[in-house]
This record gives structure tokens, sequence and C-alpha cells, in this order.
């Protein structure tokens, strides 16, 4: 039995939920979302909460069942209260700014990084070494904060690099002398 599968997805007030066959499409007051889920779950919709249930016994189907519940409510959350990814920087002269929708990146290359934002994600940098990631798509935000991350990931001798907020970078010992 899946534990997260089990749970309902309370929906907050503010939020509609609508299904229509397999699809679930969610408004709130951040936008409109939608997924939809395999043959294997059955979604009910009722009583300010959303049910995700198997149908059958099948090894697919109780895979689908929690990750289909996960995405659900994802689904309200984004649309409620949204989501963030804090990137911090630490390195001497690396630092990010923000112009139009492209993210200015100095990371000790020879050339500046010019990284396009996409639609449905708003970059902010409240500092030179902090960059703050908003949207209401779960996979969109992690991707962007990935795809940052990733121009110059956080090394284990000094730190240097662009790691997540609540990250913690493993430090090793340098060479002896």
């Amino acid at each position: 039995m899946s534990r997260i599968g089990k749970k309902p997805v309370p929906v907050p007030s503010g939020v509609t939920a609508t299904l229509s066959g397999q699809t679930v499409e969610v408004k709130g007051p951040k936008g409109v979302l939608s997924f939809t889920a395999t043959d294997d779950v059955t979604i009910a919709i009722g009583d300010g909460e959303i049910t995700v249930t198997p149908r059958g016994t099948s090894k697919r189907a109780r895979q689908q069942w929690g990750m289909s519940r996960s995405m659900v409510a994802n689904l309200v959350q984004g649309v409620s209260t949204g989501f963030r990814k804090d990137l911090e920087i630490n390195g001497v002269g690396y630092r990010a700014a923000i112009q139009g929708t492209v993210l200015k990146l100095s990371l000790g290359y020879s050339h500046e990084v010019n990284f396009e934002v996409p639609q449905g994600v708003t970059v902010t940098t409240p500092k030179q070494t902090e960059i703050v990631i908003e949207g209401i798509d779960s996979q969109l935000v992690g991707q962007v904060a990935a795809n940052i991350r990733e121009w110059r990931a956080p090394e284990p001798y000094k730190g240097k690099g662009i790691k997540y907020k609540d990250e913690f970078i493993f430090r090793k010992e340098g060479k002896k002398k």
C-alpha cells in the first residue's frame, strides 16, 4: 500500500478543481495547471479534497498511485502558494544580475554566461550572490534551478560555485606539504 497515495489532497479555499476523464484541472489565485493521469488510477473529487485510488493490484497501478497523488498535490500547491528555489553563489568575483528576461552570470569564465529565463518562471536577484526562482510549476522551477546550477556546480575544496541555499557541500582537505 502506498503511504503517499492513501492520503487525500486537501483543496484550500480559493482553489477549484475540475475533473474531465483522467485530466485534473486546478485553478487558483496564481494560475491554472492540469495533469492527465494514466488509466491505472482513478481520481475522484469531493468534500474539498481529491483522492487517488489504484485500479487493480498490478505493480504499475501501485507505482502510478503514489506518483499521481504527488502530481495532483503539486498542482494544488502551485496554484495556491507556488514554488520557490533559492540559489547561493560562492566565489571571488562570482555574481549574478537580471536584465529583462536574461540572467547574466559572472562565474570566473573568460566570458559572461547569459541564461534565458523561460516562460512561467520569475527569476530575481535580491543580492549579487543570491538567485531566487519562483513559479507555479514544480518541475519547471526545479529544472531552471538545476540548469543555472549546472554552469558552475560547487567544488569540494573551497566550496566555490552555485549551490542551493539549504545544500551542504562536503569539504575535502587539500594537499599536504
